[in-house]
């Protein structure tokens, strides 16, 4: 947290170096919870790539009260769900229709995102409502406390918790019926 706002500080008095190392630092963590969100990569990588061009943009307005890493995964968790309202607006198909994504890229991180137990995970994910899939997500793997999701989806903590739960036992419920046939 303290290498966060020191980040911030030189970055906000136009240091490069400071940019590049908030962006090493969180691209990785950004670019799986939007893929996860997205079921996209390509479309993930652009919504990162777009947080962190308007981060800089505004960096003259940027002021930070919580969490770097908090502020980052709400910007991506609102583009991807931006991102998903167009294109559900744009096109609407089944979910029997729509293809597996699959991906044949050769670093280790992304052949770890094609492996078959993430396959799996990421369909029954797909297969949530949007709300509970993006309260698992920022939860799980963005390690967003309820209050602050409740506060991103506009929404009370009872409701987040209901969603999270409803989300984690229908996410059982899909793995468990694939694990059993």
């Amino acid at each position: 947290m303290l290498e966060d706002k020191i980040l911030i500080w030189k970055f906000k008095c136009g240091s490069k170096d400071a940019l590049r190392r908030i962006y090493e630092k969180y691209k990785k963590d950004l670019l799986k919870l939007a893929t996860v969100l997205l079921n996209d990569v390509s479309d993930a990588e652009d919504v990162v790539h777009d947080v962190f061009v308007s981060f800089v943009e505004s960096s003259e307005k940027l002021k930070l009260n919580g969490s770097l890493k908090s502020y980052l995964s709400t910007c991506v968790a609102n583009r991807a769900r931006n991102k998903n309202r167009a294109q559900r607006q744009q096109q609407t198909i089944e979910i029997d229709e729509a293809e597996p994504i699959i991906s044949y890229l050769d670093t280790p991180d992304q052949w770890i995102i094609c492996s078959e137990e993430l396959k799996q995970w990421s369909n029954a994910m797909a297969q949530l409502p949007y709300e509970q899939r993006e309260v698992v997500i920022l939860h799980l793997r963005a390690k967003m406390k309820f209050r602050q999701i409740a506060k991103l989806q506009d929404v009370s903590i009872s409701t987040v918790q209901g969603r999270y739960r409803y989300g984690l036992d229908k996410l059982r419920s899909m793995l468990n019926d694939k694990v059993e046939k």
